[in-house]
């Protein structure tokens, strides 16, 4: 039995940013039934072409969707409407990151649901708010990094933009909303009322970066964490490593001792750490043969011996392999119909006292309609009609 055990929670959302925030609830106990549309249901099924081309599960919808059943219902049709309708007077909360104006426009408002369930928690969540200037603009996490400064945010020198191959504001805003889905209940547990919860990929985008926007509204400069200190990355033999200068008086001088080779702020007359960032460029230039003879691994371990902050930079293949990431049980393996178990990255949070279980493996598309619709009483033509639009 799981914290959340007895809340249900109906999730409208597809791709990543509601649905792992409805994983997140279903982990720690919460009944989470996701309401797909026909024919296919969530895009994320068919996203991972190399499992949709050999009629496997996606492995990109396995992990962010265990522990939930699916219902698949038409809402463009009454009868799917209809039955939404039935489902949600039995909710505690709803997640929904439909555009803006949608929800509404099917009929499933705030105003209108909460009339209907007052301890409804409406949980929406969208790409830059759901009223303003910006808001009927498309919310895609590449594009929140472009318009949120993040592409900006590189160590390169270069104009062009630096985009991150991961949906971190995906990620970020979905936390978010999990955060204010628990406040919600906790505050609902007083009132016995619920409350429509907000949160968007752009506001979580720009959340991330409050500590560089508090130097750029109060003070007019932009903080780059990376030139803050003799910070700089070293090839080593056989990969790269990030060498961090943070906190050290004279991190030259650690550096050339862990190289064993002379003092090199000595020599040039740099003796603090702010000095050597001056001639940062010139320094390293002079360093990085000095790199060469050691592999990522040494270099790592002569770094960290003299104080010097430092790891070594991994692909993502690499650091799934890592020992650590096994021994702080990341790995999960999620069962999937037909086919071996598979692999995805379990939640990060631990509880000592209720821990978060595997209940199930990621569903089958609509492979609990006629489960979920029956006990609401549903005959077997109408399961159908809500499900096909009556086709």
């Amino acid at each position: 039995m799981g914290i959340l055990s007895g809340i249900t929670v109906v999730e409208l959302c597809e791709i990543f940013q509601g649905p792992v925030a409805g994983q997140s609830l279903a982990d720690f106990g919460a009944r989470v039934i996701k309401v797909e549309r026909p024919p296919v249901g969530d895009p994320l099924r068919a996203g991972d072409f190399y499992a949709w081309q050999r009629n496997l599960m996606s492995g990109y919808f396995a992990a962010t969707n265990r522990n939930k059943e699916s219902v698949c219902l038409d809402l463009k049709s009454e009868a799917g409407r209809d039955a939404l309708h039935e489902l949600l007077k039995g909710a505690d909360v709803l997640l929904n990151n439909y555009r803006p104006g949608v929800m509404d426009r099917l009929g499933f408002g705030y105003e209108v649901l909460a009339k209907a369930n007052p301890r409804l928690i409406y949980a929406a969540a969208s790409g830059f708010g759901e009223t303003g200037p910006m808001a009927d603009m498309a919310g895609q996490d590449l594009l929140i990094q472009s318009i949120s400064g993040i592409a900006t945010k590189g160590t390169s020198q270069s104009a062009e933009p630096n985009y991150l191959n991961v949906p971190l504001t995906d990620y970020a805003s979905g936390m978010v909303l999990v955060q204010g889905v628990l406040l919600a209940l906790i505050e609902r547990a007083q009132s016995g009322r619920g409350q429509k919860v907000s949160i968007s990929l752009f506001d979580a985008a720009v959340s991330m970066q409050s500590l560089e926007a508090a130097s750029i509204l109060n003070y007019g400069y932009e903080t780059r964490w990376f030139d803050r200190s003799f910070n700089f990355a070293a090839k080593a033999s056989d990969g790269w490593v990030t060498v961090l200068g943070f906190f050290r008086e004279n991190p030259l001088q650690l550096i050339c001792k862990a190289l064993d080779i002379p003092d090199m702020s000595e020599e040039m007359q740099l003796k603090t750490d702010k000095e050597q960032l001056a001639r940062r460029e010139e320094i390293v230039e002079r360093l990085r043969p000095h790199f060469l003879p050691f592999t990522a691994e040494d270099t790592v371990i002569r770094l960290q011996k003299e104080g010097i902050l430092c790891a070594p930079v991994l692909s993502y293949e690499q650091t799934l392999k890592l020992p650590q990431l096994k021994h702080n049980g990341m790995l999960k393996k999620v069962p999937a119909e037909g086919q071996d178990d598979l692999t995805v990255i379990d939640h990060p949070l631990r509880l000592s006292r209720t821990p978060h279980e595997l209940r199930r493996g990621p569903p089958k598309f609509g492979e609990h309609t006629d489960a979920v619709l029956s006990a609401l009483g549903m005959s077997p033509e109408q399961i159908r009609a809500a499900s096909t639009g009556g086709e």
